[in-house]
């Protein structure tokens, strides 16, 4: 029975999430990743999550979720206005490098206290 509660997920290609203004935080973005890890098959994922109060922790939750993304083909993200900083761009960038198919990147990551640590994880 587990398998088939499963199958959903399974089938699920395309996620479009726009959610700016909640402050789901860093909890928030930890119920995210568990369904988002889920979608296996995900081919272009689009997560607006901007001014939702999301940290370092909610960062790293959302590059985890992404890594298991492994088909991507396009992703966008706009992650405007939250307090990721340099290590949250570390972990999503940790997540985004594991999708090997993606072909198109949509990044917003500005007004998030980021410095040249954060750039120079982007850029490795």
């Amino acid at each position: 029975m587990e398998k088939l509660q499963e199958l959903p997920y399974l089938l699920i290609d395309s996620i479009n999430l726009f959610n700016s203004w909640k402050k789901i935080g860093d909890n928030g973005a930890q119920y995210l990743r568990e369904g988002i890890s889920k979608c296996v098959s995900l081919t272009s994922l689009n997560l607006d999550l901007s001014r939702n109060s999301i940290g370092e922790n909610g960062a790293r939750y959302l590059g985890e979720a992404i890594s298991k993304c492994v088909i991507l083909a396009s992703l966008i993200i706009n992650f405007s206005e939250n307090s990721i900083g340099d290590n949250g761009v570390k972990y999503l960038g940790e997540g985004i490098i594991k999708c090997v198919t993606l072909t198109s990147l949509d990044l917003n990551i500005s007004k998030n206290s980021i410095g040249v640590n954060g750039v120079k994880y982007l850029g490795e």
